[in-house]
């Protein structure tokens, strides 16, 4: 299913931030660098200990002013990266004050595109939803709700075009390993034969398991991370997870010590092949990267 690509500033200005990135022909930066960060930010509740998920649960219900502060943080945050996954964001309802916090994040970080799945729908109440930013615009952008209980999704960008495109997948998998299962035999069916790959986000499980035993065994994927993402407070466990196809060269790989969210971001810094960038748009060329 193919939704809307949204865009958070007009015509004129998106074509702007284009120019001013140096992008080629694919889309993507022409220097072959890409910086991507993927981020559960628990609908922008400040969680700092178990306890919270008891004392602060009204939250997931009811607006808080504090949400604002952080989403504030959060996206004085995203500035530094050029593709940004978010999970458990809300779309606008009444406990994040109506407000859209893909479209707020994507304000707040200078992002010219940015895509809200909607992934469970709760009326005014709660609009629980995945969301991508991006300083490029992807040539196809899907939308996959995944197999199992409603509320998780996939969400798939295609830069370039042919053998050689880049396909980035951001996705939250369920909690119960059968179902998770499930989810990414899916996923791994719709990657196909694409070579050159990122899969990134919330996936509520450890590195080991999506390499050696999940449907995406035969992907050769790499998983640079290696610091626990959860919880933000006392980090133990490897949920949250950027998974590269050997293709990519692997510049720098962080996790982020932010403990807004009870996850903690997690970053890297790619290099793409040479068949994925280099030829630079006719109004940049010669430009500095």
């Amino acid at each position: 299913m193919l939704r809307r690509w949204s865009s958070a500033r007009p015509a004129r200005l998106r074509q702007a931030q284009v120019n001013a990135n140096c992008l080629d022909r694919s889309g993507l930066p022409s220097d072959g660098r890409l910086r991507l960060l993927s981020f559960n930010i628990q609908v922008g509740i400040n969680t700092q200990g178990y306890h919270h998920y008891v004392t602060r649960s009204w939250q997931h219900l009811l607006p808080h002013a504090g949400r604002a502060v952080n989403l504030q943080r959060i996206g004085e945050l995203l500035g530094g990266y050029d593709l940004v996954a978010l999970q458990e964001v809300d779309g606008g309802s009444l406990r994040s004050d109506f407000i859209n916090q893909v479209e707020r994040l994507a304000h707040l970080g200078d992002f010219p595109y940015w895509y809200q799945q909607l992934n469970r729908n709760l009326g005014r109440f709660a609009q629980h939803s995945n969301g991508v930013l991006s300083r490029l615009a992807p040539r196809e952008l899907e939308d996959h709700p995944l197999p199992g209980p409603s509320g998780r999704g996939a969400i798939l960008l295609r830069f370039g075009e042919g053998a050689d495109a880049l396909l980035v997948v951001v996705m939250h998998l369920a909690l119960g390993g059968r179902t998770r299962t499930r989810q990414l035999a899916y996923i791994r069916e719709t990657i196909g034969d694409c070579r050159n790959l990122v899969l990134m986000g919330d996936m509520n499980t450890h590195a080991s398991e999506l390499l050696e035993s999940s449907p995406l065994r035969d992907l050769g994927l790499l998983a640079p991370q290696v610091e626990a993402t959860f919880p933000s407070w006392r980090p133990q466990r490897c949920l949250d997870h950027i998974l590269l196809s050997p293709s990519l060269a692997l510049e720098r790989v962080e996790v982020l010590p932010l403990p807004i969210s009870d996850h903690l971001p997690v970053a890297v810094e790619i290099r793409l092949p040479d068949a994925l960038h280099g030829a630079a748009l006719p109004a940049r060329q010669g430009a500095p990267g």
